[in-house]
């Protein structure tokens, strides 16, 4: 029962840590614009996006060491489910550091590029971000209940409300996205069109990983009993 207990409650805490500073480092891409926008001190925030990617990385590394490294004795019969699953969540893991890395390539295409930002497209990135922002709650909250629920066989766990959160989340974005680059493609067009195109897909590929993750959650729990991802139909 000890390494049943030691093994969960390291995972547990390793993936709680890795969430927060992940939810971090997204957070402050909406600031990081704001910051551009404004012309304050957004390369301070630019180097503190690229210190915590670089933080996830190593927790990244730490949690995929602490599924691969241990055995059946040291995970024990609780967590036969994350044993069962340790491919698929290493895979898992790997999605969830797409989104730190796909934040600071951002932020590194926006001081490398330095799009103008008084117009609506401009604009619309921001919206974009904030969407973004909003689903992050959503996301680390399924994420650690998932895990959680993967390493305690006899409590279920519904995380429909926060995937469905998460799907609106980059519904939204999808429609940002359109307008984006209906805007800069517009008769009235405004400068370097291209540019704008291309970060309002980066913005996309951003959104759409993050809903990934929670698709890869579906995946997973599909096969594995009390870990609920889909609304339940009315008897």
């Amino acid at each position: 029962m000890a390494a049943d207990s030691t093994f969960g409650d390291e995972l547990d805490s390793a993936t709680e840590t890795y969430l927060t500073r992940l939810t971090d480092c997204v957070a402050l891409l909406p600031a990081v614009l704001t910051q551009y926008a404004t012309d304050t001190d957004y390369e301070s925030t630019y180097a503190e996006i690229g210190e915590i990617e670089s933080e996830c990385d190593q927790l990244n590394r730490t949690i995929n060491g602490t599924i691969t490294n241990a055995g059946p004795d040291e995970i024990g019969l609780l967590n036969s489910r994350v044993h069962f699953n340790a491919s698929e969540l290493i895979d898992f893991y790997g999605t969830l550091d797409v989104t730190a890395n796909l934040t600071e390539r951002i932020t590194q295409e926006l001081l490398m590029m330095r799009p103008p930002h008084d117009n609506a497209c401009f604009d619309g990135l921001q919206e974009m971000a904030a969407e973004i922002e909003s689903g992050l709650p959503a996301v680390e909250t399924c994420v650690v209940q998932f895990i959680r629920a993967m390493s305690q066989t006899d409590e279920p766990t519904d995380l429909t409300e926060e995937i469905e959160t998460v799907r609106a989340m980059e519904s939204a974005c999808d429609d940002l996205r359109n307008d984006i680059i209906s805007t800069a493609f517009a008769e009235d067009a405004i400068d370097q069109p291209l540019m704008y195109r291309e970060f309002a897909i980066l913005f996309d590929e951003l959104a759409n990983t993050i809903e990934d993750i929670t698709d890869k959650i579906v995946i997973i729990a599909s096969n594995e009993p009390g870990i609920i991802t889909e609304p339940q139909p009315e008897s």
